[in-house]
């Protein structure tokens, strides 16, 4: 396979998904559509690592979103993943499901595995537990992988089955 054409993506198993021993369940599914993982490793983000992984959020949605995004990646550890594929990070996107878990389809990560709507948790001022985070775009996967791995944690091989899946 001419490997030129390979996205990598990074995914974030959040504290919830880690607490909640969904893990693996989630792991499979990217393995199952023929993503490979080419880093992964458990860490505990701080504060301020977390408000570098959300560099635009305040920009964005303001100071409460940020500290609502950086509150909930520091609860507990997390797994951090880097994957491999042909368009892997929309294919990552959608298998995720929406950022609003009772907004998601069943099939995708968040359907199947989380329910909070986003007025509930504004209701009873919770953050939206989602499970997961995943790259939006391109550019933002290369500085979250960059943000979250060296250069020497990540490694690239080829699949048996990579002659079917592409």
């Amino acid at each position: 396979m001419d490997r030129t054409h390979l996205q990598r993506t990074l995914v974030l198993l959040k504290p919830d998904a880690v607490q909640r021993g969904v893990c693996g369940e989630i792991i499979h599914r990217f393995e199952r559509v023929g993503l490979n993982i080419v880093g992964l490793k458990m860490a505990w983000a701080d504060k301020a690592f977390a408000e570098k992984h959300y560099f635009d959020v305040k920009e964005r949605h303001g100071q409460k979103i940020l500290d609502n995004l950086t509150e909930y990646l520091i609860m507990g550890p997390v797994i951090a993943i880097v994957l491999e594929g042909v368009d892997s990070v929309a294919i990552v996107r959608k298998m995720a499901g929406t950022t609003f878990p009772f907004d998601s389809a069943p099939g995708t990560i968040r359907g199947d595995f989380a329910h909070i709507s986003k007025d509930y948790a504004n209701k009873h001022e919770r953050n939206v537990a989602n499970l997961i985070h995943a790259s939006a775009k391109p550019e933002e996967a290369e500085y979250e992988i960059n943000l979250w791995f060296e250069k020497k944690e990540l490694h690239s091989y080829e699949r048996l089955d990579d002659k079917h899946t592409f």
